[in-house]
């Protein structure tokens, strides 16, 4: 990891020696550097700074998180660098220079998936949900929003954190403040410099991708870090103008009336396949019509180690006092039986399966699961279902609250003795609760969606639209 940091460090270092004039080179004085580089070096120096010097402090997964955060942002400042010394480019040449931005976004991602099974999952959770904040500068033109929304996905984590270390350390919850301000203060920056997109300088060259090296290094210094992999290929810049002229021809076309058909060659039988069988039978043209539109696969999927990524395995076991039921595909038999009050359940990404949890249990989180049935007795805490799909989840004791989240389709069967269960979802769609009836069936109501907000003379008020029930 620190091997990783250096050679983007090294890479942020050759990137700012680009000078365009005296005094624009990365020398660490603010002579010729742009207002809007050194506000982003404020920014680092402050909350990025203090949240660099609290994850070390906490150490272990969040430090180590935390250094590929800061790489991030370095990265982002190089290209703020870049920015602010060239002419804004096409836009293929702009996604290249994007691509160390979005590879270090990535790398922060998957470090919280290779490591669902630490202690500090809700930290690694808030950084990854997080962390796509750093593509503002492609985002126009609203990328402050573009940051708020990303801010906003990690507060459902922030918040858990700061549930469970409120009054046992306040480290963490030092921690949580710490990391938000960096997207807060973010926000107030792009506001003032960027407001409708990343601003490019009017003087000096065009940015092009082999401006991110120097000629030759210095003498004495350390080896380049490998270039990048080829670009993509490059994208049609002027897609927009042609629809635009395109759909201009077709109206002008269409506005000609009766007139339209004027060029059509009339067909006459003998060149009519249902009436002339021998055209079935010869090659050309006449019997090859155009090919059927298809969409183009994403980029993304030319990627050969997604292709042949490993197939995670299938668990059901407990760590500590946390219960891990993992990558469970067409498995109707899960159960878990010899629970005690302080374990936990974490569900991840089973699909077509059936778990059932027997006896008393601290909380029980779904995340990323399809088609799942959930059965379980009782619940002292919480039962959380995240980024899941067509669950169904039934009490057959009691819990005192259900959180969905950035779920479509969920079913919640409650029992006689949960009907005072609170019910709490958001970003969520298809989300029944089904009450039992005396005759031992159940009775579905649909959990309204659609709301409407107006201002009383003091403040907002929102209740459930008629339309949503």
């Amino acid at each position: 990891m620190e091997r990783l940091v250096e050679r983007l460090e090294k890479a942020v270092e050759r990137l700012e020696t680009v000078c365009q004039g005296p005094g624009m080179c990365a020398d660490g004085s603010s002579k010729g550097v742009a207002q809007y580089v050194q506000a982003f070096d404020a920014l680092l120096a402050g909350p990025a700074a203090e949240y660099m010097k609290i994850s070390k402090e906490v150490g272990g997964d969040v430090q180590k998180h935390a250094e590929m955060v800061h790489a991030g942002l370095m990265s982002e400042r190089a290209l703020l660098v870049m920015a602010s010394q060239h002419q804004q480019p096409a836009e293929n040449v702009f996604s290249s220079l994007l691509k160390p931005i979005s590879e270090q976004i990535q790398v922060v991602q998957n470090f919280r998936e290779k490591n669902r099974g630490s202690k500090v999952f809700n930290h690694l959770s808030a950084v990854s949900e997080s962390i796509p904040a750093l593509g503002w500068v492609a985002m126009a033109p609203k990328p402050g929003p573009y940051v708020k929304e990303m801010t906003d996905a990690a507060m459902f984590y922030t918040n858990r954190i700061l549930k469970e270390y409120k009054d046992v350390d306040k480290k963490q919850v030092d921690w949580v403040k710490a990391y938000l301000s960096i997207w807060t203060e973010l926000q107030a920056y792009i506001k003032e410099y960027h407001t409708t997109g990343l601003t490019w300088s009017k003087t000096g060259a065009v940015a092009t991708e082999g401006a991110k090296s120097p000629s030759a290094p210095p003498a004495g210094a350390a080896p380049p870090p490998p270039g990048p992999p080829p670009p993509p290929a490059p994208a049609p810049v002027s897609c927009s103008t042609d629809d635009s002229a395109s759909r201009s021809a077709l109206f002008a076309q269409i506005n000609r009336g009766e007139g339209i058909t004027s060029g059509l060659r009339h067909v006459s039988d003998d060149m009519k396949t249902h009436k002339n069988p021998a055209l079935k039978n010869q090659g050309g043209p006449v019997r090859s019509g155009p090919k059927p539109f298809t969409a183009p696969k994403p980029a993304c999927n030319a990627n050969p180690s997604q292709k042949t990524s490993p197939k995670a395995p299938a668990l059901l076991e407990l760590e500590g006092k946390k219960w891990r039921v993992e990558n469970q595909e067409n498995a109707t038999d899960l159960v878990i039986s010899d629970t005690e009050l302080k374990q936990v359940a974490y569900v991840f990404k089973c699909t077509n399966s059936t778990l059932q949890i027997k006896g008393k249990i601290n909380s029980i989180t779904l995340d990323n699961c399809k088609k799942l049935g959930l059965v379980f007795d009782d619940v002292v805490g919480i039962v959380e279902i995240i980024n899941s799909r067509d669950v169904k989840v039934q009490v057959m004791g009691k819990v005192p609250t259900i959180s969905i989240n950035k779920t479509d389709g969920c079913h919640v069967y409650l029992s006689k003795n949960s009907l005072d269960c609170e019910i709490v979802s958001a970003k969520s769609s298809e989300m029944n609760v089904l009450i039992p009836t005396e005759g031992g069936d159940f009775t579905e109501f649909p959990v309204p969606e659609q709301f409407k907000t107006v201002w009383n003379g003091q403040k907002l008020v929102t209740t459930v639209t008629e339309i949503a029930g």
